[in-house]
C-alpha cells in the first residue's frame, strides 16, 4: 500500500499496551480523505491519485477548488495532496479513505511543517557558544568574523547566521501505530511528530520498513 492519508495534530499523550507498557504517543486525526481527482498513464503519464482533507465552507473557497471538487461529489478542502499507486490499487474519484487502511503496530512515516522559531541569532539557531560574557568583552552573543575578503572575495552558500528558523518540511521515518480507534478517526502513533497541535501532517507507510522493523 503506497497511499497515505492526511491528517491533522491534536497533541500528545502517553497510553498503555496489552503488555502493561507505557508509550508516549501523538494522537493525530487521519481522514476521513476523498478521492477528488486520478490521474493515469494516457494523460498525465505517471499513475496517481489526488486526495483532500478537511472540508471547508463553499463561502471560503474559490471557483475554482468549489468546481474541482464538484467532478467527485465532495467539498472543497483545507489540504490537497497527491498520492503516488502501485500496480493493483484501484481507487476511484469519490472513494473515502479512513484510518482502516492502516493496521496497529505498523510503521508509517509521517510529514509536517516544523514550529516556526522567527528570527534568531546564531546563539540561538547555530547553538553558537558566543563570546565572552565580562564587562570587557566586545562580543557577547555576535557571530564573529565570516570570512569575506581578498581570497575569496565571497560569502559560501550555506554559511551559518542568524536568519528565520523553523516552518521547515520535516519528515519523520519508521513511527509505530500504537492503536487505532476507528469510531474516532484517530491514531496514536509512538513519538513525537513535528508541528504544533492544530497543524496538518501526511502519513504515509514507511519507506524503511526492514530497518524499522530490526530497530523495533
Amino acid at each position: 500500500m503506497s497511499i497515505g492519508l492526511l491528517g491533522k495534530k491534536l497533541g500528545m499523550t502517553q497510553v498503555y499496551d496489552e503488555q502493561g507498557n507505557l508509550h508516549p504517543v501523538t494522537v493525530v486525526e487521519a481522514g476521513p480523505c476523498t478521492v477528488l481527482q486520478k490521474k493515469g498513464e494516457k494523460k498525465e503519464k505517471y499513475s496517481a491519485v489526488q486526495i483532500g482533507f478537511d472540508e471547508k465552507k463553499e463561502s471560503r473557497s474559490t471557483k475554482a477548488e468549489l468546481g474541482h471538487a464538484k467532478k467527485a461529489n465532495a467539498k472543497a478542502c483545507r489540504l490537497v495532496r497527491e498520492f503516488r499507486i502501485g500496480a493493483g490499487e484501484e481507487l476511484n474519484v469519490g472513494d473515502k479513505l479512513t484510518v482502516t487502511r492502516f493496521q496497529s503496530g505498523q510503521f508509517v512515516d509521517v510529514i509536517g511543517v516544523s514550529k516556526g522559531k522567527g528570527f534568531l541569532g546564531v546563539v540561538g539557531r547555530w547553538k553558537f557558544a558566543g563570546g565572552g560574557a565580562a564587562h570587557g568583552s566586545k562580543s557577547h552573543r555576535r557571530a564573529g568574523a565570516i570570512g569575506e575578503r581578498a581570497d575569496p572575495g565571497h560569502i559560501f552558500k550555506n554559511h551559518k547566521m542568524p536568519g528565520h528558523t523553523g516552518r521547515d518540511n520535516i519528515t519523520v521515518q519508521n513511527l509505530k501505530i500504537i492503536n487505532i480507534r476507528e469510531t474516532d478517526n484517530v491514531l496514536l502513533i509512538q513519538g513525537a511528530i513535528p508541528g504544533a497541535n492544530g497543524d496538518y501532517v501526511v502519513i504515509r507507510p514507511a519507506v524503511k520498513v526492514k530497518a524499522a522493523k530490526k530497530k523495533a
